[in-house]
């Protein structure tokens, strides 16, 4: 299979998902009025109020790139879009760079540590009992059980409860890292040290991320080791990935629907073909594991949750445009990110395809989880993978020209 073709494939598939997504703003009843089971008076064409503001983003964006690539930009705007496509950092003023906007960071959201989740999420009660029991899973409420199937989470926010007095506390060190290995991932992938900082920037500017970075019952601990799994498949210590990856799903099973993202990234990864052999093999095994787990311990539990309905995988698009209007930034630039990150492909940089993937899985998740069970609800948190595949593309779209 040709690298052209996978880069025209992966495209055209992220952005149907993405197009899926963006419809189900513009026409909020589009898909509702079509899969709802009981009579409606939905007009499924009526627009919603960001319609005209996805539009104008998309065009304008789109031809402010069109016109910069022929050069037809007034000469300011042309060199100022230029120095910074070239712009770079030493790794000195990275790090201090990174220190700083962590600093400040820290210290506006620290405060939160204090707050009580009771009054900020009812299901705080729920982890709250889950706590109480852990690790058993014999209480009389499914959603106590399901709890403590997650054991990596729960030995964590146990481990913070009960030895550091704050069970906000290794929830925030998680958000801190989740922003580190954002960071990390980009200069990795476009060699660009302020694209780095860059995708810091991106990633703190997103109100969902910031609402959710201090919460114990919406954790990131999963997030954080996902993207360490992903970090670490170019490094020497590629065998921490698979690892990682396991902690990611004992953290939030819904995990388990990224497995073909890391596939993706291993094999646009700038490594050894014996190498990803070699990893791609410890995914395989890593999964028979978690198979075999599931099977023989929390099926139980998860065997009373699974309902296949179609509808609910249709409906589940409109959970990510539901979610995304807390983020107009991320909202108004996918679509001209998504074919931004096309064209960096075709110019060489291959592994723009992986952060495509990413962003259509992260996307794509949701809707596969509403397929299969109405347990869960597609809640904003769940998103938060998506906004940091969005800060990374748009850090690698800001590498070197060159």
């Amino acid at each position: 299979m040709s690298s052209k073709f996978v880069t025209y494939f992966t495209f055209l598939v992220t952005i149907g998902i993405v197009g899926i997504s963006i419809i189900s703003v513009i026409f909020p009843a589009l898909i509702i009025s079509t899969t709802y089971e009981f009579p409606n008076n939905l007009e499924p064409f009526e627009t919603s109020p960001w319609a005209l503001p996805i539009i104008l983003s998309i065009f304008s964006l789109l031809s402010l790139g069109f016109l910069y690539k022929n050069e037809k930009l007034p000469s300011f705007l042309y060199s100022g879009i230029k120095f910074i496509l070239n712009f770079e950092t030493s790794k000195r003023v990275t790090i201090l760079s990174g220190i700083i906007i962590l600093g400040l960071y820290i210290g506006f959201s620290s405060n939160e540590l204090f707050l009580n989740e009771v009054n900020q999420w009812p299901d705080y009660l729920i982890l709250e009992e889950a706590l109480v029991i852990w690790p058993s899973t014999d209480h009389s409420s499914i959603y106590v059980n399901e709890q403590n199937t997650r054991y990596v989470r729960m030995m964590l926010l146990d481990f913070s409860q009960e030895f550091l007095q704050n069970i906000k506390f290794l929830p925030f060190v998680a958000s801190i890292l989740v922003i580190i290995f954002t960071a990390l991932i980009t200069i990795q992938i476009s060699k660009k040290r302020f694209a780095g900082i860059i995708s810091m920037i991106i990633l703190l500017q997103s109100i969902t991320f910031t609402d959710f970075d201090t919460i114990a019952v919406y954790e990131n601990f999963w997030v954080l080791f996902f993207l360490i799994s992903l970090y670490t498949i170019q490094k020497r210590s590629w065998y921490i990935s698979p690892i990682s990856f396991i902690l990611s799903i004992f953290s939030k099973a819904f995990v388990i629907t990224y497995f073909w993202i890391n596939i993706f990234f291993i094999y646009r990864a700038e490594i050894p073909k014996k190498t990803k052999i070699l990893i791609m093999s410890s995914y395989v095994t890593m999964i028979s594991i978690i198979f075999f787990i599931f099977q023989n311990q929390s099926s139980i539990i998860y065997d009373q949750i699974i309902k296949i309905d179609f509808n609910s995988f249709l409906n589940g698009f409109t959970g990510w445009g539901n979610s995304m209007q807390l983020d107009p930034f991320v909202m108004l630039s996918i679509v001209p990110l998504t074919i931004g990150l096309f064209l960096k492909s075709l110019k060489g940089l291959k592994q723009s395809d992986s952060i495509l993937i990413m962003i259509m899985g992260t996307i794509l998740a949701g809707p596969l989880i509403s397929l299969v069970t109405d347990f869960y609800f597609i809640l904003p948190y769940r998103f938060i993978p998506f906004i940091v595949a969005t800060a990374i593309g748009v850090g690698i779209f800001l590498s070197k020209e060159n």
